[in-house]
């Protein structure tokens, strides 16, 4: 079941654009759960948590928030994103880019 897990969450950065949304946006601290996706990135004055979840309708639902210390404040929220929907949604909310 890990292993399915960890595929899950390589295939989400992948459709984020993998090492070179990494080095566009600063993500790191990436981890996963379930099919989840979570990482925080730097660059962004809205928010700068991200997290994408696959949901049963092979569908995406995808979060963002600004955590400062241990304050959360969900910023905005997505459901029913299909995969080439992911870069643009995360540009038009963070204002980074993905790519060059």
């Amino acid at each position: 079941m890990e292993t399915l897990q960890k595929t899950v969450a390589k295939e989400i950065l992948e459709q984020l654009g993998g090492n070179k949304f990494i080095a566009m946006t600063g993500a790191h601290n990436l981890a996963t759960d379930g099919n989840n996706l979570c990482l925080k990135f730097k660059g962004s004055n809205k928010a700068n948590y991200l997290r994408i979840r696959l949901t049963s309708m092979d569908l995406y639902t995808i979060e963002f928030a600004k955590i400062s210390g241990t304050n959360i404040h969900w910023h905005s929220m997505y459901k029913g994103c299909y995969n080439d929907m992911l870069q643009d949604i995360f540009t038009k909310v963070t204002g980074l880019n993905t790519h060059l």
